[in-house]
């Protein structure tokens, strides 16, 4: 199962969902801002705290949108 953890507030989460949606790829969203457990899942398989981030099978894929990310909450920017 391909899933996007993405924000409301993070400008490239709809420019990956986009992309996503024109290859034509089935995919579940989830906004880690709102849903407390698909941040925590979140946090879980990535410690960057980034979104957009995007997830088959339990497999981090890809982590932001050409290289450009928003952190999640209070989370700082990995080092």
């Amino acid at each position: 199962m391909l899933e996007l953890f993405g924000s409301a507030s993070c400008p490239y989460t709809p420019d990956l969902r986009e992309q996503l949606e024109w290859s034509g790829r089935v995919f579940v969203e989830y906004d880690v801002d709102a849903d407390a457990d698909a941040r925590t899942r979140l946090l879980a398989m990535t410690p960057s705290a980034a979104v957009p981030t995007l997830v088959e099978d339990g497999t981090v894929l890809e982590v932001g949108w050409h290289g450009r990310s928003c952190y999640v909450g209070s989370a700082p920017p990995p080092a």
